[in-house]
Parts: structure tokens; C-alpha cells; sequence
């Protein structure tokens, strides 16, 4: 359960830090409002998966979902660059992602 709680955290972590994007510096209400509930989520998410799994692993994962998820919505919804080295880039950190989900041993 650890692990469904950590990719929670993961996508709370992608939802905060794309909302961020539209608060325009936080002087939009309800894309801020939204941004502090997807953190607090994100954060919480992360606390309780950490209850069971190391810190270095569920930290390291959980950036990780926050980095690609936050890269591939910039390419999405903001048209920042796709270039090939930065989508081989992207796929290592998966692979990192799921080398630490096979190696923990949870």
C-alpha cells in the first residue's frame, strides 16, 4: 500500500506544480487555492508512504514523478521544448524511478 500511497504523492506532486503555473505568482485565487491543496496533499501522500518505505527511496521516487510529470505537461500545455535529448533524459529518471521501485524490496 506503501507504493499506491507514494504515486498519490507523486501525482499530488504534478497537480500542485502545474496549478502553480497558472496562479500567476499566487495572484489567482482558485489556481493558488488549488496549488496549497495539491501540496498539502502531495506532502501527506509522501508522509504516510514513508511510514513503511525508506526515506531515500520514497524521496527520490517522489521527485522523480514530479520531474517527468512536470516535464511532459510543459510539453503538453505549454509547448516547452521535446527535443530528443531532453526525452531521453526523461526516460532515465523512469527507469531510475522504477529500478528503485524493484530494488527496495516493498
Amino acid at each position: 500500500m506503501a507504493w499506491v500511497y507514494l504515486l498519490l504523492a507523486g501525482v499530488f506532486e504534478v497537480q500542485w506544480v502545474v496549478t502553480m503555473k497558472y496562479t500567476e505568482g499566487f495572484t489567482k485565487l482558485w489556481p493558488s487555492v488549488f496549488c496549497v491543496l495539491g501540496m498539502a496533499a502531495s506532502v501527506y501522500f509522501l508522509a504516510v508512504a514513508q511510514k513503511t518505505l525508506p526515506l531515500g527511496t520514497s524521496y527520490a521516487v517522489w521527485t522523480g514523478i514530479g520531474v517527468v510529470g512536470a516535464t511532459l505537461f510543459g510539453i503538453i500545455l505549454f509547448n516547452e521544448p521535446k527535443d530528443g535529448v531532453r526525452l531521453l533524459c526523461i526516460g532515465l529518471i523512469v527507469m531510475g524511478i522504477l529500478g528503485l521501485k524493484f530494488s527496495s524490496g516493498h
